[in-house]
């Protein structure tokens, strides 16, 4: 098998992929901004052990936090589906034959699109709704608080797609009594519901960028709809999780970004790699 690769391209995406040959990839996966009407920004800070700190931590010990800088981009379109558009009949055109699709969206504007892609794909193309669940931040007290995400999978050929079942990661039984010991020790397979925690504020997967998206989350996706030595491509990237998940499952990827603080973050995350850079330098 040979070596996996990493291309990653700034720009705007929609020409950038016109760019890209018919049926170059394997699986594509998205993550576009959710068309929240807000300003996306996120606090970079570090803890420093104080005992006149403002946190507390493990057995009490206190902790100082110094503020490094925020990260932010405005996450509103006018009109955010005649901005997507062109770009999902894109990513149809350079999906191979036995190619997934996976969009990454929140209540604000999945069903509009699943009509869209509906009209893309097929509607026999469409294969799962998955639903990200987690239990972090602020509680609402107006509404049930919104705790999940929204992720569309299309297959470009229904009957003959990748789905890796064997490479499927296994989780806990919630009623270990009710099976065997056996299936206990094996553990069972995720349903369409996926419970995962987002990227802990502190944690070490942490790059500062907003909305970074778990590696759990993604490990999965390229775990299993795509075989070893396939190529991956995001062309919302981000922070480049996409990217990192790929390379270390023996992928390849090619990430595009606009946002030249995605592209600082990714360059540096990345560099491990010793990524093919196309239209950026710094």
């Amino acid at each position: 098998m040979t070596t996996p690769t990493l291309d990653i391209h700034f720009g705007d995406n929609l020409p950038i992929l016109q760019s890209f040959p018919e049926e170059s990839f394997d699986l594509i996966y998205v993550d576009p901004p959710f068309n929240t009407g807000k300003k996306q920004s996120r606090a970079q800070i570090r803890t420093l052990q104080d005992d006149q700190g403002d946190r507390a931590g493990f057995k009490g010990k206190r902790y100082r936090t110094v503020h490094l800088g925020q990260k932010a981009f405005a996450d509103q379109f006018d009109d955010f589906l005649g901005f997507l558009e062109p770009r999902l009949e894109e990513a149809y055109r350079l999906l191979k034959p036995q190619g997934s699709f996976f969009l990454h969206l929140d209540y604000r504007e999945v069903h509009y699109c699943k009509v869209m892609l509906d009209g893309i794909f097929g509607r026999s193309s469409f294969i799962n709704e998955i639903i990200w669940a987690y239990d972090y931040g602020a509680r609402s007290q107006k509404r049930w608080s919104p705790k999940h995400d929204n992720i569309l999978w299309y297959a470009k050929d229904p009957e003959n797609y990748t789905y890796r079942y064997e490479d499927i990661d296994r989780i806990p039984y919630m009623a270990p009594g009710l099976v065997t010991k056996e299936k206990v020790e094996r553990g069972k397979t995720p349903t369409d519901t996926w419970w995962h925690t987002i990227v802990s504020p502190s944690g070490k997967e942490k790059t500062g960028y907003p909305t970074q998206k778990p590696r759990g989350v993604i490990d999965r996706i390229i775990r299993v709809h795509s075989n070893p030595g396939d190529c991956v491509l995001d062309f919302f990237a981000g922070s480049g999780t996409t990217g990192e998940a790929a390379l270390q499952q023996g992928r390849s990827a090619v990430l595009v970004d606009n946002n030249e603080e995605a592209m600082r973050v990714m360059v540096e995350r990345l560099k491990f790699a010793e990524p093919a850079l196309h239209g950026w330098s710094e």
